[in-house]
């Protein structure tokens, strides 16, 4: 299984589908589907019954999951693919389009 190059925190943009273009930062991952969530991007409206947390209920507006394929890291307001280095003993991300070290 390859390793996941999006990771919770990055500032990523949507490059297919309806909200094509909006840029935002990753709430989650979900490895196994291979889906992120991003903030203020693909909102769905859910109806939620009355619980203790939520005494109220009613309709809620959250995040769906968008296909990890379907959006591209943002280094410097770029767009760019991510890729991996050796620094030193430590394996580290690196941004294609700038050249820059991630983290």
């Amino acid at each position: 299984m390859s390793t996941m190059k999006i990771k919770k925190g990055d500032t990523v943009r949507v490059i297919a589908g309806t909200d094509k273009g909006s840029e935002g930062k990753v709430i989650a991952v979900n490895h196994k589907n291979n889906t992120v969530l991003v903030e203020g991007v693909n909102m769905i409206t859910k109806h939620t019954k009355p619980s203790p947390a939520n005494q109220q209920g009613g309709i809620v507006h959250q995040e769906g999951p968008i296909d990890a394929s379907n959006v591209m890291f943002v280094s410097e307001g770029k767009v760019s693919r991510i890729g991996f280095k050796m620094d030193g003993d430590k394996k580290v991300r690196v941004a294609k389009a700038t050249g820059k070290v991630i983290d």
